[in-house]
């Protein structure tokens, strides 16, 4: 095991921990650190909030995939409403979101995301377990995250808001987890 807990998501945000939590039972006290990915697709609304920042609200959701010796494995989905303050001046960025992380069997992982970056390249932060259902009732841990996306598609609406198509990757190199 490792001492920290180091990896993560961009929306730059978002599953090291819940993919391998998710692909298999959790035992009494079980403790590990996983690495982990998802590939994610998402939707929401941009608008101006201010003379330099435009700020992004959605939900990105997709599949947690947890690496194993044989490959990666399908851990379970994973649907996170986040958003997203891009400096429009100089592309910097800082995103907050929670998730929850759905497995096969219906337990549920809990977890909240926060991360600073560059638009459109990538987002890094922390990724927090915050709880969980089932199996996962009481679940920690966490790890740091990397999230990129890329435009899909852009829609303007009335006035200065535009809704947008966005796709991405998340990604955990090592999440850490205990299950009481």
């Amino acid at each position: 095991m490792t001492r920290g807990v180091r990896l993560f998501l961009s929306i730059g945000v978002t599953a090291v921990l819940a993919a391998l939590i998710l692909a298999r039972p959790a035992h009494p006290a079980e403790e590990g650190t996983i690495k982990a990915f998802a590939a994610w697709q998402g939707e929401g609304q941009t608008l101006q909030t201010g003379t330099n920042e435009t700020t992004f609200i959605g939900t990105i959701a997709g599949t947690i995939y947890v690496e194993t010796d044989k490959g990666p494995i399908d851990g379970g989905q994973m649907v996170c409403p986040a958003m997203l303050l891009v400096n429009i001046d100089d592309g910097t960025q800082s995103g907050v979101g929670r998730c929850n992380i759905t497995a096969r069997d219906g337990a549920r992982i809990f977890a909240q995301l926060a991360c600073t970056g560059v638009h459109l390249v990538g987002c890094d932060g922390d990724f927090t377990l915050t709880g969980g259902t089932n199996r996962f009732a009481g679940i920690t841990g966490g790890g740091h995250f990397t999230v990129r996306s890329r435009l899909q598609e852009l829609v303007r609406l009335s006035g200065s808001t535009v809704v947008l198509s966005v796709s991405g990757i998340m990604f955990w190199r090592e999440l850490h987890y205990q299950v009481p």
